[in-house]
């Protein structure tokens, strides 16, 4: 069956996704996302460790950074490459440089090489993501691609249940090296269950590419988020500049990787783009916060604070997964009440600053939250890759993952500034509150972005 077919009314689009032709590309994709996820989420617990044993004290979050800078630009270059080539490449590289990533991470023996490993992590894992859009876009019928970006935000289930005690128990019984050791034979198989996939993907059509300076920008853009990330993280003074700094780089790089029009909402593929920034920007605004105002305002122990985005998770997960299972309903419906539910979920959150509101209704409401961005996510993407031509599904891949990244880095950078500027670390209530109403004026633009939208006309 080709992408242009569709797929029988009788049958359940999920359960194509395991139709013999496509099964072991569907659990490849599974396992190489899913390795991903445990990867990024283990480091968290066995950073300290790490960082320890290597005496990188001075560069404790630098092994973030690294990867995140790599991650985006390996995200536009990989769009690059398959929009130039073909996406068989970037399938072949991606894995195989995170693979090796993992080898040297678990085998460092020092912090300048640990860093090493997490660039080649970010290139292989930021290549991988784009690829995997793609290939989605190739595989798969357009009904059926609902449910596979479903499967793909479901695949982060585990790894955000058992993810960071799993990687607490194997550092403290095994040592951290394992954390990346563990992971090289899954990775090692979801490489080789991809292979037959690759040899059918049909024949790349070669076309005069007419984007110009990408990889530049793509380079101005990896220096830009990181630079706005660390002042997000060490709000001072200097680090003000710095951040500034990011967003002078940062701004111009996104007219030339994002499609022309995102940043004044455009219809169409432009708006998509723009949505899918609105909502991680102001998701993940709030979700950096949320910890710190259960420890400091509520009391709670750092295992219990992290309870509220466990739950989260699984909200996203299973409206991903439910989002799959109906392809008959508007993906427009479905990303504004993604919108509305991220409004709801994000201006209640201001209640939970306040130490006499129940505390554990921020788990409620991140689960509100994290439904919101299940629905509309997938709804995002399914919608963008239908209007781009084959020849473009890289960049439109690029864009989407760089709208996310940037938009949250930025976002996540302002709700530090206002820290800094009305509270501090210590006692942080006089800011919260109007970080949670700033994100969730930024999730409101985009619920009125889309609210006479349809699939017909975005």
């Amino acid at each position: 069956m080709t992408t242009t077919e569709a797929s029988p009314a009788r049958t359940r689009p999920g359960a194509e996704l395991w139709a013999a032709r496509t099964r072991a590309t569907t659990l490849g994709v599974l396992l190489l996302v899913t390795i991903s996820a445990f990867e990024q989420l283990g480091v968290s617990t066995a950073l300290p460790r790490m960082v320890a044993d290597l005496h990188g004290g001075a560069l404790y979050s630098w092994p973030f950074t690294t990867y995140l800078s790599a991650t985006v630009v390996a995200t536009v270059v990989g769009g690059w490459v398959c929009d130039r080539v073909g996406a068989r490449p970037v399938l072949l590289v991606g894995p195989v440089l995170f693979l090796l990533g993992l080898v040297v991470a678990g085998t460092a023996g020092s912090m300048p090489v640990l860093l090493a490993a997490r660039v080649l992590q970010g290139f292989g894992g930021g290549s991988e993501i784009v690829a995997i859009y793609v290939l989605v876009a190739l595989i798969y019928p357009e009904r059926v691609r609902p449910a596979a970006f479903g499967l793909l935000a479901a695949a982060w289930v585990v790894p955000s249940i058992v993810g960071p005690t799993l990687a607490g128990v194997v550092t403290e019984r095994y040592g951290w090296r394992w954390v990346f050791l563990g992971l090289v034979p899954l990775a090692v198989l979801g490489v080789v269950l991809l292979v037959p996939a690759l040899r059918n993907l049909p024949p790349h059509e070669r076309r005069r590419q007419t984007r110009r300076w990408v990889p530049l920008a793509a380079l101005a853009a990896g220096i830009g988020i990181p630079a706005i990330g660390w002042a997000a993280q060490h709000p001072s003074l200097t680090t003000l500049w710095l951040g500034l700094g990011g967003v002078a780089l940062l701004v111009p790089s996104l007219r030339v990787l994002l499609p022309k029009g995102t940043l004044l909402g455009r219809p169409g593929l432009p708006k998509l783009v723009l949505a899918r920034g609105l909502f991680a920007g102001a998701f993940f605004g709030v979700e950096a916060f949320v910890p710190l105002t259960l420890t400091t305002v509520h009391g709670f122990a750092p295992w219990m604070a992290g309870l509220p985005l466990t739950v989260g998770a699984l909200g996203w997960s299973a409206a991903s997964l439910w989002q799959g299972r109906h392809p008959d309903v508007p993906r427009t419906t479905l990303i504004r009440a993604g919108f509305l539910a991220v409004v709801v979920g994000l201006a209640a959150m201001a209640f939970v600053a306040f130490p006499w509101v129940w505390p554990w209704l921020a788990a409620v409401l991140w689960t509100v939250c994290g439904a919101g961005m299940g629905l509309a996510f997938p709804a995002i993407n399914v919608l963008a890759l239908g209007l781009t031509p084959a020849h473009e599904r890289g960049f439109t891949s690029s864009a989407l993952q760089v709208s996310d990244t940037g938009l949250s880095a930025t976002l996540i950078g302002l709700g530090g500034v206002l820290l800094a500027a009305l509270a501090s670390t210590a006692a942080p209530g006089p800011a919260l509150v109007p970080i949670d109403l700033t994100m969730a004026g930024v999730a409101l633009v985009g619920a009125i972005a889309f609210r006479r939208s349809t699939d017909d006309r975005v």
